[in-house]
């Protein structure tokens, strides 16, 4: 019987920049707390960049004492003992925000069709914080999701 291994952490390149996968997102080692959410954001570039600092803001600013981690590639933002609220990932031409109870959201988000997440996909110059700021507030309000 084959004795399971476990899969090496994800390392910068030689040149000490994060290995960046499809669509730009960041390959950054799953851990929990600030530093690797600030690692992933750093590690975007351009618009994706910009956007992504803007969400982490926005979201530290409407919800004190958030919890932060990065799993599958994707920082996650929660609630100690509630579970996870929100998580973000980077695709070629967008971001995608997801609540993971996003169907109890008033209005909902406008992405997705199952029984609870709702997402949305925000392209370059249209991340409107006031909207954002309300499905946090929200979001942060509720049971979260724990995987």
């Amino acid at each position: 019987m084959r004795t399971p291994t476990a899969r090496p952490k994800a390392r910068p390149r030689a040149n000490g920049k994060v290995v960046l996968l499809a669509g730009g997102n960041p390959q950054i080692a799953k851990a929990d707390g600030d530093a690797p959410v600030q690692a992933y954001v750093a590690a975007l570039t351009g618009w994706k960049g910009d956007v992504a600092r803007r969400l982490d803001a926005l979201v530290v600013g409407s919800v004190p004492g958030v919890r932060k981690a990065v799993k599958w590639n994707s920082p996650f933002y929660g609630i100690e003992g509630q579970g996870w609220f929100l998580s973000f990932h980077t695709f070629s031409r967008y971001v995608k925000v997801t609540f993971f109870r996003g169907t109890s959201l008033r209005p909902a988000p406008p992405g997705g069709t199952g029984k609870d997440a709702r997402w949305i996909d925000l392209h370059e110059n249209d991340l409107d914080e006031t909207q954002l700021a309300s499905w946090v507030k929200q979001a942060a309000a509720l049971p979260g999701w724990t995987p």
